[in-house]
């Protein structure tokens, strides 16, 4: 009877096997279509500029992601939010004025571009920016919008200071006190922070350092860097075989493993992140690496247009780590394939999308060019 049952365990493994192998022949691997690189002209900046100004001063629909201390903290979001009310939510706002900067620095001829630095400079006033700073320091709004929206205002913080115009620097100005507030809330937050949050929604932690080094990075603000550095490579240095074949999961719009990859590209010495890497994602050096955009079923479901966000964000990571190291080139056409798949679609699409992934676009796209 042993002997049956070691036989019959056998031909099971070997049946097993077999369906292993199955799975690596040619005939199911699926080609690798070569997309040009995207290119951002005057015609997408304009409908993308669009975008953010069809909904920055709209105040409703608004989720305000609120904690009420009482009845007298009901108030409509133009009291709350002088400044970033509309585009549905503080973090939405935030970035679709960072799209309209990011775009008049690389399009100052843009049409309307006039009016829009007057939107931004009424929006984005000094007695607005008050009224923000009291929110945040309101006694329930200690950790509102961390990090995702902490890293979006350092974003447009870092491009306002980039941006070689007047208009900016009397936007950078007026934004002073709260970027100045959200460097001392992530200063004073990073360490008490013990565990990272590997998700791929709005609390990603390395999604929310990355942006916050790069500004830290333009600016000169080396307490800052030192923060971040500090944090991150306690969290993830030793980290290896991320499982991107798990994501996305269902309402992504960041990934997991491809925003920790681009945050260590920014801290480590090129040879030790090369090292790195090839532990954490050792699957990414091989030239036929690829992985399946993240389909969007519904894009009137404001959770499942999220994968389009998925599609940006994953091709801008792509862009980072391939940036200055040639074995990792063929990256760039998944980051291609990735905007080619969601950037039509953001145009004329439903205000679920509509109101926040023409940042991503932006921001991809402008990652392109690494």
């Amino acid at each position: 009877m042993k002997k049956i049952i070691i036989v019959l365990v056998g031909l099971v493994a070997l049946n097993c096997n077999t369906s292993k192998e199955e799975k690596k022949t040619p005939e199911h691997v699926k080609a690798i279509e070569i997309v040009s690189a995207p290119i951002l002209n005057i015609e997408q900046a304009q409908k993308l500029a669009d975008l953010p100004l069809h909904c920055m001063n709209i105040e409703y629909p608004n989720r305000l992601s609120q904690t009420l201390g009482s009845a007298k903290d009901l108030k409509p979001p133009t009291v709350l939010h002088p400044a970033f009310y509309g585009c549905f939510d503080w973090h939405s706002s935030v970035h679709g004025h960072w799209s309209l900067v990011s775009l008049l620095k690389s399009f100052p001829n843009i049409e309307g571009a006039a009016t829009i630095k007057e939107r931004l400079l009424s929006n984005i006033s000094k007695e607005n920016i008050e009224a923000e700073v009291a929110y945040f320091k309101g006694k329930h709004n200690t950790s509102y919008e961390r990090t995702y929206g902490w890293a979006w205002l350092l974003k447009l913080a870092e491009a306002l200071h980039s941006w070689e115009d007047a208009t900016a620097r009397q936007l950078e100005r007026n934004l002073q006190p709260l970027t100045d507030l959200i460097v001392e809330k992530y200063i004073a937050f990073l360490p008490k922070l013990n565990y990272p949050q590997r998700v791929g929604t709005h609390t990603n932690t390395a999604f929310g350092l990355s942006f916050a080094y790069d500004y830290a990075e333009t600016l000169g603000d080396d307490n800052l860097k030192n923060a971040i550095k500090k944090r991150a490579l306690f969290f993830f240095t030793d980290d290896a075989q991320c499982r991107i074949g798990w994501e996305p999961s269902g309402s992504d719009f960041l990934s997991p493993c491809l925003e920790e990859a681009a945050l260590m590209k920014r801290l480590l010495p090129l040879e030790d992140y090369k090292i790195w890497l090839d532990k954490f994602l050792p699957q990414l050096k091989q030239k036929d690496f690829n992985i399946e955009v993240g389909i969007v079923s519904d894009r009137t479901d404001g959770h499942l247009v999220h994968l389009d966000g998925v599609n940006f964000s994953r091709a801008w990571n792509f862009y980072k780590i391939a940036e200055g190291l040639p074995e990792y080139a063929h990256l760039k056409n998944i980051g291609h394939q990735h905007i080619k798949y969601s950037l039509p679609s953001i145009f004329g699409d439903s205000y679920e999308g509509g109101h926040w992934l023409g940042s991503f676009a932006i921001y991809a796209l402008n990652a392109s060019k690494l």
